[in-house]
Parts: C-alpha cells; structure tokens; sequence
C-alpha cells in the first residue's frame, strides 16, 4: 500500500488537496468519488502549485473561453450529449486549471442546474453575454446553434484584439529603443567625454553645457525622477479607479488625434457585436443593450447607453435614442433605422459590426503610419544633437590646441 497526493473539485467549487493510501491511483480515485470529490490529480508526488493556481491574465482567460466555446459548438452541433460534451470538453483541455472549472460546471449541471446557470458560479470567465445567451438557448431548445454564435463572436473578437495588439508592437519598441538609447548615452557614452573636457580647462559650447548637465542630472537625480514618475502614475491610477476619474480619462482618450477615433470604432464593433449575437436569440431589447454595454472597456459610452436603454423602454425604438446619445458615429443610427424599417435588426448590427472592425484596422494603420516616423524623427534629433555636442566639443578642443 502506498501513500498518494491529491487534489479534486469539492461540492462547493473549490479545490481540495490531501494524501490517501492505496494500492493504485484507481483505489484513491474511487474513494474519492465517494466522498463527493471529483478528482484533479493523483500521484504519488505532490502536485506542483502552479501548475493548478487559476490563472489570471485576461488574455489566458479569454483563449480559454474561446477553445470551450469552439468544443462545445462542435460536439453539440454533432449531437452530442450535454453532459458528455462537457466530460470530452474537459479531457481536451490542456489547462489543469481551466480543466477544474469545465468539471465543476459540469458537476454543478449534474445537480439540477442549467447550463446557463452552471456556468454563471464562475463569473470569472463567462460573462453576462454569455450566460444570458446559452439562457436563451436553453429555452428556446437551440443550444447548438447558440453557442456556434458564441464561437463566432469570441473568434471575432479575439482576431479583432489580436490584430490591434500587433499593429501597436512595433511602435512600442520604437519608444522602448529610442528611450533606452538616450538612458545609455546619457549615462555611460556622455560621462567618459565630460573628463576630457574638464581637463582641457576650456569654455565648452553651449549644446555640450546642456547635454553635460542633462546627463549630470541623470546620474545624480535619478531616484527623484523615478519616485515622481511612480507616484504620477499611481495617482493617476487611483484617480482613475474612482467613477468620476474613469469617466473622464474614458472620454479624455476618445478625444486623442488618430487613436480616440480607433478607440472609438473599436467600440462601436464590439458594441454591434454583442448586439447581435444577442438580438438574433431573442434576448429582450433592453438587457442587450445592458449586456453589451457592461462589456464595453470605454465607461463614458456605456453611460450615454443608460440614454438608449430609457428611449427603448418608452417605446422609441432603438435607433432614434442611440442617434441623440451621440456616443457612437453617426452611421451607426442609420443603419439601425434601416434595420428597424425592414425588421431585421440582427442583420444590421452585424453589419455595423463588420463596417467598424474594418474601420478600426483602418484606423490603427493611419496612426502607426503617422505615429512610427514621428518617433523615429524625435529619436533621430535627440541622438543627433548629443553626437553634433560631442563633436562642437572635440572640434573646440583641436581649435584651442592649434
């Protein structure tokens, strides 16, 4: 008999972990199941802990969600059980730690609950949207055809981000590169020259009094510089955190030169998005719009649908209310309109979802295409002048020694 570690999901969703003896990992898993356990891992080590931490960047989070979706939408359009896509669902998984909450939505579903609610005690996870669509599957007996929808706006969305996130890379290194650059000149190149000229005992032009203060200034200060930089962003972060700072850095950003206006349309995608993934499962008007806005990352235009959601329930429609809260573009409410006129809302709001995710790639490639020469330029004038200082100086120094 041996003594073998476990960990497994308990009724209540959390993991447990602990060591029983047994002859085999079968005996244990038994016991286990016995006890109302569903067992993670047995083995006659101890589980490593991160390997079964939950994770917690969203990016892991959201590939997770999407590889679920995508599973489920394949098994249950096959015709496959619930319960039985779950289980294979979860065997797929290559995450342990996501493997633990596909089994206890499973186990929760096992206990009498729908799907929907099931998946709503990991709220981590499975947004509103989500929940409330598979809710909507399960009532009117499409959950197949659900959540092959819910595929298709996660993939969407997720290529939509993805591409958002390569188009800003390279900038970013370019501001990375040109930083470092100047760290470097200012501490290492700039210093071994300001010897030579303290010895020549000579008057130094003005650009080398300046670029030897600068680098003097960073050398000495540099700790100030950098408490003030750390106590500027964790004011800033904290103002932010509040709902008034939140509102106004969300329309702050809107308001940028080239990148408000992608800011903008990337909204309005994700908005007409979730829109209508919902609306084509007859999810009523009003929650759409309070599931749509809840997603949205920008919390100045998902206050202006607060406008939206009250027209609606006057009974005004939906286009006019969205055309007066003037938080989207103006082609926006056009199309609704047309889309109320021919009774087929859903069909509009993905097409205004694929008209402002072209737009917002459209938009990213005019701000890198503006935005990459312009660091460049200012990198190339600040590493300039320090290379022509250094020179003004070696060329006085020559002068005064002929």
């Amino acid at each position: 008999m041996a003594t073998f570690f476990f960990r497994a999901v308990a009724f209540d969703g959390k993991l447990r972990a602990g060591q029983l003896s047994g002859d085999t990992d079968k005996v244990i898993a038994r016991e286990l199941r016995k006890q109302g356990l569903t067992p993670v891992y047995i083995g006659v080590a101890p589980k490593k802990t991160y390997e079964l931490k939950l994770p917690v960047f969203a990016g892991r989070r959201r590939r997770d969600v999407l590889f679920f979706t995508q599973e489920l939408s394949t098994l249950l359009n096959a015709s496959v059980p619930l319960d039985r896509a779950l289980s294979i669902t979860a065997e797929l998984t290559e995450r342990p730690a996501f493997r633990v909450i596909v089994l206890d939505v499973l186990r929760v579903l096992k206990g009498g609950k729908s799907l929907a609610d099931s998946l709503a005690t990991h709220g981590e996870y499975f947004s509103d949207l989500f929940v409330n669509m598979v809710r909507a599957g399960e009532a009117s007996g499409s959950l197949a055809v659900v959540f092959q929808r819910l595929a298709e706006f996660e993939r969407s969305r997720d290529e939509l981000r993805n591409y958002i996130i390569s188009a800003m890379i390279y900038p970013a290194l370019l501001c990375l590169v040109g930083l470092t650059s100047i760290v470097i000149l200012l501490t290492f190149v700039v210093p071994r020259f300001a010897a030579l000229f303290e010895d020549s005992h000579m008057e130094m032009p003005l650009p080398t009094q300046i670029m030897l203060q600068a680098s003097n200034f960073v050398q000495t200060w540099w700790w100030v510089a950098a408490l003030v930089i750390a106590a500027a962003v964790t004011g800033i972060r904290f103002y932010i955190g509040t709902t008034r700072g939140r509102l106004k850095w969300d329309r702050w950003r809107l308001k940028l030169p080239l990148l408000g206006d992608a800011l903008l349309k990337s909204e309005t995608s994700r908005f007409a998005r979730a829109m209508a993934t919902l609306v084509a499962n007859t999810v009523p008007l009003v929650q759409c719009i309070s599931i749509s806005g809840a997603i949205l990352n920008n919390r100045y235009i998902a206050r202006g649908l607060e406008a939206v959601s009250q027209g609606v329930k006057r009974g005004e429609g939906i286009a006019a209310p969205l055309t007066k809260a003037a938080v989207f573009p103006p082609l926006a409410g056009h199309l609704l309109t047309v889309g109320e006129e021919t009774g087929r809302l859903d069909v509009m709001f993905n097409r205004m979802a694929d008209i402002y995710e072209d737009d917002t790639r459209a938009a990213i490639k005019r701000f890198t295409a503006v935005f990459e020469p312009i660091v460049i330029l200012v990198m190339g004038v600040i590493v300039g002048g320090f290379i022509l200082s250094i020179l003004i100086a070696i060329t006085s120094i020559n002068d005064v020694s002929i």
